[in-house]
């Protein structure tokens, strides 16, 4: 008698714990730090409605990110430079990129005494991150700034020292106004620079900034805003000097209505409109499409919708814009090819 209750007690046990463990999932990931504020809050609030989901990212760069994914270290990546096909033939399967938000990066700087916000160029931001403008008082930060009093002290540039979608996102920008840059630098998530310091994730270049008189730098919209670091106005495509607003990325995403390619990989700097902040861009999540653990597959199918829909919300407050309903609609269609 004491085995058959034996028995039905491990198999009450069984039936009451087995399904549980099974669903218990974690999750790691890996990549840009330019979203990591908004993903570590979606990862967050997500868990509170999934508490046996936990997603794990680490912001370790976009270069680190691909890496990562392609060597199956990680479950999903995180970018903000698309992969180029070498990178996608390299990973050895179908990858697909997901915008997650859109976002701006902004020169930062850091030049005691100076009253009021400066105004860069292109070609002027390129010629500085190139080592040809080395003063602040130059005839060329002059000449876009009149009527402000500049010092005559050294410009010291800080950039990434990583694998960087901030980066790439900085250098796409850079390109496009510069054949100079294109030419000699070009577009990548790691460069070689010209000159100048750096600083890992868009906290280090935010940090040796803010602590270095006489620097410039480039990092994410919150991360200036986080660090209470003066940011410029930049000069698009209409010629307009605009600074980086919620309401300046979304004009820019607005040159992708109608135009946004099926693999979603694409460029929104120097977009067209007179309201649209130049340097914006949409950052991506990168996923296998047959990925091998279907548990996990599913689950972040899921999250994904919750993200593209509910999670959309949490984007104003931490200094991104949420996607076009025209990107949702084509993204909530694109999911359905991860094989779960």
């Amino acid at each position: 008698m004491r085995t058959r209750d034996a028995v039905l007690a491990a198999a009450l046990a069984a039936a009451f714990t087995t399904p549980a463990a099974a669903q218990n999932l974690q999750i790691d990931g890996a990549g840009a730090t330019f979203p990591n504020p908004i993903y570590s809050k979606w990862f967050s609030e997500y868990n509170k409605l999934h508490p046996n989901v936990q997603i794990n990212y680490q912001p370790i760069g976009s270069g680190g990110g691909i890496r990562q994914l392609t060597n199956q270290t990680v479950f999903f990546g995180a970018t903000d430079g698309p992969m180029t096909n070498d990178q996608i033939q390299a990973a050895g399967a179908r990858i697909l990129h997901l915008p997650t938000v859109l976002g701006g990066v902004v020169p930062v700087y850091s030049v005691p005494g100076l009253s009021g916000d400066l105004r860069f160029s292109g070609p002027l931001l390129a010629d500085i991150f190139l080592g040809k403008v080395t003063k602040w008082n130059d005839a060329a930060i002059a000449k876009e700034n009149p009527g402000v009093s500049l010092p005559a002290s050294d410009v010291t540039v800080v950039h990434r020292a990583d694998g960087s979608g901030t980066s790439y996102i900085f250098c796409d920008f850079l390109a496009k106004s510069s054949p100079a840059w294109k030419q000699r630098v070009g577009v990548a998530t790691s460069v070689n620079w010209p000159t100048g310091v750096g600083g890992k994730g868009n906290e280090g270049v935010a940090g040796l900034v803010k602590q270095t008189p006489g620097s410039i730098g480039y990092v994410e919209l919150i991360y200036a805003l986080q660090n209470k670091i003066p940011f410029g106005a930049v000069k698009n495509a209409a010629g307009e000097y605009v600074k980086a607003s919620l309401d300046s990325v979304t004009a820019a995403a607005a040159a992708t209505e109608g135009k946004m390619p099926p693999d979603f990989r694409v460029s929104i700097t120097d977009a067209p409109g007179k309201n649209a902040y130049p340097i914006a861009s949409f950052t991506w999540l990168l996923f296998f499409e047959s990925p091998k653990d279907k548990a996990k597959a599913k689950a972040m199918v899921d999250f994904m919708r919750w993200a593209l829909a509910d999670g959309q919300k949490y984007a104003p407050e931490l200094g991104y814009a949420p996607l076009p309903a025209s990107v949702v609609s084509l993204e909530t269609e694109a999911i359905k090819k991860i094989k779960i």
